[in-house]
């Protein structure tokens, strides 16, 4: 079962309606937000619930699936977003804003990864709603985008509640979407890059936990591709007690070096907290100067914040 992965979750204790729309996540720019010291409050403040409204909840054959619309009257970050929420905890696996493209999220680092890959298509292994196509499309008119969701009510959801088929007809000649396993993900000469973005009941896969997972990926690279992975960390909550986030992604980390290389895999940490959310990028780490300079503004901050891996 693979989905595109949450940082932050929502609680719903009630059958019907959630009490609070929790901040426990990694959902801030380091470099943003550190500027706007007034958002950085409790991460266990949250929304009372006359100001999230439900507009989906549903089980699909590989989920529990909910939409919520969060009121612009919030005080809080994701005032005016949708949020798809999948998995028995309520971790969130897209966001959209009615009036922003940018989200402040992990998903804003995905965006970061064309300027440094060579010609070609890129897959994106873990679709959820859209909200990582949607960036990277929108902010690099030359990229064409594979992307992979093993589950066909998670596109439904996203065509009904998230303007995807608005997307899909805006880019039809870059935008190809397949429902499936992720990791089949194939092209005829190879991906420029691979976006990872695969999680299943509230942790990532098994599979990315495995050296040969690793390997076959690398061997669907181009020369001089890419992969850029949400490794998640202690803010994702799982619903087996047995797949401790921080746990899973030192894990998967390791499993990454042992493929790549330690010279050749760098980790960005994201959040409050030392441990909150990470994502790992693989290869040489580029010149970060020609980097910045390909990127729109609110995004120059992130390759600075790449360091090596080290266990």
């Amino acid at each position: 079962m693979l989905y595109s992965p949450p940082q932050t979750r929502i609680s719903i204790p009630a059958p019907m309606q959630p009490q609070h729309l929790h901040r426990r996540t990694s959902l801030w720019w380091r470099c943003q937000c550190q500027q706007q010291q007034q958002q950085q409050r409790s991460q266990d403040e949250g929304i009372p619930a006359e100001e999230v409204k439900i507009l989906a909840k549903f089980k699909s054959r590989h989920n529990q699936i909910r939409v919520l619309e969060v009121s612009r009257k919030a005080d809080h970050p994701f005032r005016g977003s949708r949020l798809l929420l999948l998995d028995g905890p309520g971790n969130i696996h897209s966001i959209s804003f009615l009036f922003k493209t940018l989200t402040n999220t992990y998903f804003d680092v995905f965006a970061t990864l064309p300027p440094i890959l060579p010609p070609g298509p890129l897959a994106l292994l873990g679709f959820g709603a859209g909200t990582a196509a949607r960036l990277i499309l929108d902010l690099h008119p030359a990229a064409i985008l594979h992307a992979w969701e093993l589950d066909p009510a998670v596109l439904q959801v996203a065509r009904q509640y998230f303007n995807l088929a608005r997307l899909e007809h805006q880019h039809k000649d870059r935008l190809f979407i397949y429902v499936g396993n992720a990791l089949n993900a194939t092209a005829p000469n190879g991906f420029s890059g691979i976006v990872v973005d695969l999680f299943s009941k509230g942790s990532l896969i098994p599979e990315l936990q495995a050296p040969s997972t690793w390997l076959r990926l690398r061997e669907r690279l181009k020369k001089g591709g890419r992969i850029m992975v949400n490794v998640g960390g202690s803010c994702v909550e799982a619903e087996s007690r047995l797949r401790d986030g921080k746990v899973v992604m030192h894990e998967t980390l390791r499993a990454m070096r042992d493929v790549f290389g330690e010279d050749k895999l760098f980790v960005l940490s994201l959040g409050n907290r030392k441990d909150d959310s990470s994502l790992a990028l693989t290869g040489d780490l580029p010149q970060l100067d020609q980097w910045k300079k390909q990127l729109p503004g609110p995004l120059k901050c992130y390759p600075d914040m790449w360091m090596p891996y080290s266990d």
